[in-house]
């Protein structure tokens, strides 16, 4: 323990887990045996279970649950789904699985994946003539670069995939003496990170080697790194039918709801601060599913976005259409994923989402991510223009009010009776609470 400096501590890393839990209950707790007891809670009882999830990362000291729930009757390219969702938030899967059910009976979401490259850059300096390094590189060792990555890409040639092309980039005019390797990659079923970053590794070692050799001026590597902003690894998803066909219980004029849907749409593509709710409610339903299914939601929230503002303003990920008496309503998005590497062959429920999918290939998933984003921003958007966000989201939010203040079932079933006609706010649920116990 470091004594100069208080809540710190060297080697912590190399203690045990029960060590590394007794050294934070003495640190921060008041409480130990209370806060102990609610570390152990969470603890998998099968001890070998546990074990896999404590080594997912470093200095595990429990698991942290988040509810994992699925949403039916999704109907894309004709092929039925049920899709599982891992998240904290009310109201999103229930969202998701009326939209899903709305469009089951008007031809369901159609979705196409377009392109699937992705990239990753050696970043270095170089400061002698930038075109004796382009003609170098271009006809001199762009085929090393092959030759030397062979040993790493062999599997995925074998499969189909592996490093499509390599160019130079002269990116001088921004900062000095700055250039980048950029490779682009198939890597099929695989999300592909670290297959990408070991042969930017290879590229940079094969780089400063043979430019040591042969070019005058310094050439200084800075960093090798996949992106995660893959604009040519692209998915559409999008729903249409006739106006009139929008008709439905809460929809009685479909002509009046389908231009206020697609003028809210509208406002979307043109304000940044609605664009930016807009889109995080789509990646509600996005990241919930990356998530299930063992993907990096970060590295898809970072792309996303970054492609939401590809033309130099945050805009909308979805866009509608009204034409001809048609509706239509779609996305387009960028969508890094895989079904085999990483957790998926890992998390017995990453397996099992998986499954439920009937195992996807990675384009499949990526299809089947994007629909859940635009059903999802479909649903929002119809209560913004219909009834209004809050009448549903307060209901689903109604059971975590009522665990808030330790509702018993007796009094969680009368409750949720009682707001069924009334409106949810948590001053009223506590009214309400209130006087049934008095």
């Amino acid at each position: 323990m470091n004594t100069t400096m208080p809540n710190t501590i060297s080697g912590f890393s190399k203690l045990s887990k029960s060590e590394k839990i007794e050294w934070l209950l003495d640190t921060y707790f008041t409480n130990k045996d209370n806060a102990r007891q609610l570390i152990q809670n969470y603890w998998n009882t099968d001890k070998k279970l546990q074990k896999l999830h404590d080594e997912f990362i470093e200095n595990t000291i429990t698991n942290y649950y988040l509810p994992l729930g699925v949403a039916p009757n999704f109907r894309i390219n004709d092929t039925f789904y049920t899709i599982p969702m891992a998240i904290e938030e009310s109201s999103v899967i229930a969202a998701a699985s009326k939209a899903a059910k709305f469009w089951l009976e008007r031809g369901g979401f159609k979705a196409e994946v377009i392109s699937t490259e992705k990239i990753g850059q050696v970043h270095f300096t170089y400061d002698g003539d930038n075109e004796d390094l382009k003609l170098y590189i271009d006809t001199v060792i762009k085929q090393k670069f092959f030759e030397d990555t062979q040993s790493i890409t062999k599997s995925m040639q074998n499969r189909g995939g592996g490093i499509l092309n390599i160019e130079l980039k002269d990116k001088t005019k921004e900062l000095e003496n700055y250039y980048q390797l950029h490779a682009t990659f198939e890597t099929l079923d695989a999300m592909g990170a670290n297959f990408i970053n070991s042969c930017l590794e290879q590229f940079a070692q094969t780089l400063k080697s043979e430019a040591e050799k042969s070019l005058e001026g310094n050439l200084d590597i800075i960093m090798s790194i996949l992106s995660n902003y893959v604009p040519q690894c692209l998915v559409r998803a999008e729903v249409s039918c006739k106006v009139e066909d929008l008709k439905s219980k809460d929809i009685p004029n479909p002509e009046d709801f389908a231009q206020k849907f697609k003028q809210a749409v509208t406002i979307a593509e043109i304000e940044p601060y609605r664009a930016v709710t807009h889109n995080k409610g789509i990646m509600n339903g996005i990241d919930a599913v990356v998530l299930a299914t063992g993907n990096d939601f970060r590295a898809v929230e970072a792309g996303v976005h970054a492609y939401a503002a590809k033309d130099g303003s945050y805009t909308s990920l979805t866009h509608c259409s009204v034409d001809d008496g048609i509706f239509k309503f779609w996305i387009e998005i960028p969508l890094a994923l895989g079904t085999v590497g990483g957790l998926t062959n890992l998390h017995p429920l990453v397996k099992l989402s998986l499954e439920m999918l009937q195992k996807p290939t990675a384009k499949d998933l990526m299809k089947i991510v994007a629909v859940a984003g635009l059903a999802q921003n479909f649903g929002a958007v119809k209560s913004l223009t219909t009834t209004g966000i809050q009448e549903g989201h307060m209901k689903m939010h109604l059971m975590n009010i009522l665990n808030q203040f330790e509702a018993t079932d007796k009094e969680k079933v009368t409750l949720v009776e009682h707001f069924k006609t009334n409106v949810v706010t948590h001053s009223a649920v506590v009214e309400a609470l209130k006087n049934i116990r008095e």
